[in-house]
């Protein structure tokens, strides 16, 4: 493997962006970044909706243009979803199923032997084997602890192609985030498919949690999304007691509407997704939040669709991500029955963002006059950028060189769309700010 170059495009899930790093990791004497040309091109790409295969097809297609003699591998969930026959993909040499990830190597060296086609399938390796190093360039380390959903919810394709909740060890979740933290990376992310579902043996979430905040040299832990279930009492605890533990949740609600909720087969009511937020205030007060939500989802009528505003609007989420309905050939909601037309979800698209963007201005402009402590993860020109723990996005003014990675303290000065803006205030202790 060593003379050949390998180049890794990553689509999708954070889960997958992990995946890549570890494959990087597999492949590490011979692999290029994604955005070096190389002899074997892999694809891990995602079958969440119709928008996220045209561009691994897109993607595909360049590569053929612009490299024609370069072998094309399909790995992960899109490969899994044409195994299973619920999608098709006739722009790559060779695909492969999640399993096949751990087993890179084999899957080069088959392309490159001549191999065409898809791969048998494959029995996944223990999660516990599974590794990263973190992705090179970044400051944030994603660290995937979980696998698979047993949800079902209506409209998913990722519980069909990603099987039975896996878990992945406490004491291997601990070993790896300190070959992180040892490797320079100053935040973990923590990541899966379900991050509700983590339930390894003898452990819980929270359990995991506070052995990595054990971890000298760590400066931040965030959850990257967990569904609603996934708020214990003990994890919301976890999160109160130590500073590093960041207070911002994303939390998908996908619907401010019972029956949507419902029709969605989500597991839980308005009530419930409020009751959880509710909860995380009472023991953080200053916690952020974050979202999904789909919109024109069948059935949903505009009365449905100003539920989900109200909501949108009383959680007051400091990120959200609004989709519009796909539906994914053999999932229940694809057969279901009042589709909304693509001009009715692109205009609720349209208003839920608006409606979003005006209530977050308003709570940006509440951090004018604060300091806070931002990880600064790249330079652009004559300013750094960077997060808050509870997730704002900050550019700043420096008169000093900063270093990438480390944690400072700025002065936030004024507002610009969805972003701080501020200098560096080394005089400064940073305020904590409560959300509004």
């Amino acid at each position: 493997m060593a003379t050949h170059r390998v180049s890794i495009l990553t689509f999708g899930c954070r889960a997958n962006q992990y995946e890549s790093a570890m494959m990087e990791r597999s492949l590490r004497s011979g692999a290029a970044g994604s955005s070096a040309p190389g002899e074997v091109y892999v694809l891990n790409a995602c079958t969440v909706t119709g928008l996220a295969e045209r561009k691994a097809r897109q993607a595909a297609r360049r590569i053929r243009r612009e490299h024609p003699g370069s072998p094309i591998v399909v790995i992960g969930c899109l490969a899994d979803a044409v195994e299973k026959g619920l999608t098709r993909f006739g722009d790559a040499d060779l695909l492969a199923g999640n399993a096949w990830k751990s087993r890179i190597v084999e899957v080069v060296e088959r392309v490159r032997a001549g191999d065409r086609g898809l791969l048998p399938t494959a029995a996944p390796r223990p999660i516990a084997e599974e590794t990263s190093t973190g992705s090179r360039g970044r400051v944030r380390a994603y660290l995937k602890i979980q696998d698979g959903c047993s949800r079902a919810c209506t409209y998913c394709r990722p519980t069909q192609v990603r099987g039975a909740p896996r878990s992945k060890p406490i004491d291997a979740v601990t070993a790896e985030a300190s070959t992180l933290v040892s490797s320079g990376f100053p935040e973990i992310d923590l990541t899966g498919i379900n991050l509700a579902q983590y339930a390894p043996a003898g452990g819980t979430l929270a359990d995991a949690v506070r052995r990595m905040l054990a971890i000298d040299g760590l400066l931040r832990l965030r959850i990257a999304s967990i569904n609603p279930s996934g708020l214990t009492a003990p994890l919301i605890e976890a999160f109160a007691e130590d500073g590093r533990a960041c207070p911002h949740f994303h939390v998908p609600i996908q619907s401010g509407d019972d029956r949507i909720l419902h029709r969605m087969g989500r597991g839980y009511t308005v009530a419930d997704y409020r009751s959880r937020i509710d909860a995380v205030r009472a023991r953080i007060p200053h916690a952020t939040f974050g979202t999904d939500v789909i919109v024109g989802f069948p059935g949903e009528d505009e009365a449905a669709f100003a539920n989900t505003c109200s909501v949108v609007d009383a959680v007051g989420f400091v990120n959200l991500h609004a989709f519009r309905f796909s539906p994914r050939p053999g999932t229940v909601a694809a057969e279901l029955p009042d589709p909304v037309s693509e001009t009715v979800k692109r205009r609720r698209a349209e208003t839920l963002n608006r409606r979003w963007r005006e209530g977050l201005r308003g709570r940006l402009d509440k951090r004018i006059g604060s300091t806070q402590h931002v990880l600064v993860e790249e330079r652009r020109g004559d300013e750094w950028r960077g997060y808050t723990s509870d997730y704002l996005y900050v550019h700043f003014a420096s008169d000093e060189e900063i270093p990438v990675g480390s944690v400072r303290p700025v002065r936030i000065v004024a507002v610009a769309g969805e972003r701080l803006e501020g200098v560096a205030d080394e005089r400064t202790s940073a305020r904590r700010v409560d959300a509004a």
